[in-house]
């Protein structure tokens, strides 16, 4: 199993709607080898989110990304980010969910 743990710091008063395009295709995830994928807010930061994921593989990870309404929603968010991005790949050993 591949995982994932990302940050991202969006433009002041953008965080709520990058989530919303964030969580908007979650429900599709499961169907292409997405098992955990979860958007949070930091309690910390009121601009910056973070995204952990894992997955079946790094493989169907890398080309969920390269499908047309993931391609849409990351060119519609971008927009609202500061490109301030924090990224860590893992392996995942186990735990409660997987």
């Amino acid at each position: 199993m591949y995982g994932y743990i990302g940050s991202m710091k969006a433009k002041p008063g953008c965080r709520d709607e990058v989530a919303a395009l964030l969580t908007a295709g979650a429900t599709g995830l499961r169907a292409i080898g997405c098992s955990h994928y979860i958007v949070f807010a930091s309690d910390c930061d009121p601009d910056t989110i973070w995204v952990t994921e894992v997955w079946e593989s790094k493989e169907k990870h890398d080309a969920s990304l390269r499908l047309p309404e993931a391609k849409a929603a990351i060119a519609k968010a971008m927009p609202m980010l500061t490109g301030e991005f924090t990224r860590q790949e893992l392996s995942v050993l186990g735990g409660l969910g997987v």
